[in-house]
């Protein structure tokens, strides 16, 4: 079962810098649960059919403008019945000051009022991509993830594999490592996750028989990375002679994650193999494939027609 999230108001508030004109006395306690934000222009008009009370409601110069030309009586009503749908906090663009209909409606609902100096759609833009990344559905996956080639390689396999030790050989040769052991993994779209680590043990790689080692501090900031984008995962396995591995790459293979399917190499490992080496091509091998190129289909279609052109001379 997936996990949902929510996002503190306060914490909104403070990351964008938001001046609040009017706290709910449940403020503090006041959480973000959907990442949409609201726009209600239609309901300044009467029409409250398919409003959204879980979501954040923004309005800005054009909604402002419209309620102007009305009489305070009718700012009264409209905000009387928009609050009276309890959500969130209504937050106002272009540091445009509430007039005094709104504040007495706010206060009588206990709706949060919070003012913005930037523009509307900069602002919505800003909180939905915010709000899209904390309240991603997420799940913690052990492994180590790279990037190597700009491609977000997840290394996966049995503890003691070597996965540690290819993450350090890659480091050396100019990739870049994102987490070591734990990956927390959120699905920030339908078809997009994104790998991270978590904070206590961001940028520390274990290596057994020299210990914890600090990647930042040791290869530079450069050789680290926040966050990135899973492209392939890779399966380290000790190599099986009873086992039949793929050895052309026509079987397409995935892992699903979070619902998403990912592209996923199998790899037997045996002593003397330059795994660093096989990752590598392995993420470049990735990266032509998703540009539409696939070196193993090319390869067994070129098989095919030399044999149908030689058939006849056999």
């Amino acid at each position: 079962m997936i996990e949902t999230y929510s996002v503190p108001l306060k914490t909104i508030v403070k990351d964008f810098s938001l001046q609040i004109e009017y706290a709910a006395t449940d403020y503090e306690s006041i959480r973000l649960t959907v990442a949409d934000i609201a726009r209600p222009g239609l309901q300044l008009a009467g029409y409250f059919h398919h409003f959204e009370p879980m979501r954040l409601q923004v309005i800005g110069n054009a909604e402002m403008s419209y309620l102007s030309k009305l009489t305070p009586g009718e700012r009264s009503a409209i905000f009387d019945r928009l609050f009276s749908y309890k959500f969130p906090a209504m937050l106002i663009s272009r540091n445009i000051r509430p007039d005094e209909e709104c504040l007495q409606m706010a206060r009588k609902h206990n709706i949060t009022l919070l003012r913005s100096q930037d523009a509307t759609g900069v602002l919505i833009s800003q909180i939905n991509n915010y709000l899209t990344a904390a309240l991603a559905p997420r799940v913690t996956r052990h492994g180590v993830l790279m990037e190597v080639y700009g491609e977000g390689v997840l290394l996966i396999g049995e503890s003691g594999v070597g996965k540690s030790e290819a993450a350090v050989e890659l480091l050396k040769r100019g990739h870049r490592l994102i987490a070591d052991d734990a990956v927390e993994i959120r699905k920030i779209s339908g078809n997009c996750l994104v790998g991270t680590a978590p904070e206590l043990i961001r940028n520390y790689v274990e290596l057994r028989g020299i210990g914890i080692v600090n990647v930042a501090k040791l290869f530079g900031m450069g050789a680290v990375k926040l966050e990135n984008e899973i492209n392939l995962v890779v399966n380290i396995v000790p190599w099986n002679t009873h086992e039949v591995y793929d050895r052309l790459g026509l079987e397409d293979q995935y892992m699903d994650i979070l619902g998403v399917k990912i592209p996923m190499n199998t790899i037997p490992i045996t002593p003397g193999r330059n795994l660093a080496v096989i990752l590598e091509v392995a993420a470049m091998n990735n990266r032509q494939r998703k540009m539409g190129y696939n070196p193993a289909m090319e390869f067994t279609e070129q098989i095919n027609r030399h044999f149908e052109e030689n058939m006849g001379k056999i």
